[in-house]
């Protein structure tokens, strides 16, 4: 089937090709913070782990690797369940507008069906993204995030 999208867990094997994107992604303006090489490989370490709390995926069409996501988990008091946080998400240029996105969102919930909630964080400039959450019924949160960093990524 021409075009044939796949959604899989991350594995050892796509360890370059993820750490590529990731670069790409923490260099771009989506993100405030440019993480070192040492952090993201460890992200993608932890993701082909048995690290509980942190997964990742591969999107792929047609066989080849078109992005990645990696997902945290949480718990929320104020729904009283699991929270899952969509930490990273990117998809190469081209392609972009074939709905990997919408269907990576609708593979997350069925992957995490008992999860109450699903979070994300979004640049308010990059407007076609914050457009195809909205579409996917992502709204935006009223509540300010605030973080105090405990890590020096220099």
């Amino acid at each position: 089937m021409a075009n044939e999208r796949t959604i899989r867990p991350m594995e050892a094997k796509d360890k370059s090709e993820v750490m590529q994107m990731m670069r790409i992604f923490y260099d771009s303006p989506a993100v405030f913070h440019t993480s070192s090489d040492r952090v993201l490989e460890k992200d993608i370490d932890d993701c082909i782990s048995d690290m509980p709390f942190i997964r990742g995926f591969i999107l792929e069409v047609s066989g080849e690797i078109a992005g990645y996501a990696m997902t945290a988990l949480s718990y929320t008091t104020e729904y009283g369940g699991i929270c899952v946080w969509l930490e990273d998400l990117y998809i190469k240029p081209e392609y972009r507008r074939m709905g990997l996105s919408a269907a990576l969102f609708c593979f997350l919930e069925e992957e995490f069906p008992e999860a109450v909630r699903f979070k994300l964080e979004v640049e308010p400039e990059n407007e076609g993204a914050v457009a195809c959450y909205k579409r996917n019924g992502y709204e935006i949160s009223p509540y300010f995030l605030m973080t105090k960093e405990m890590i020096d990524d220099n």
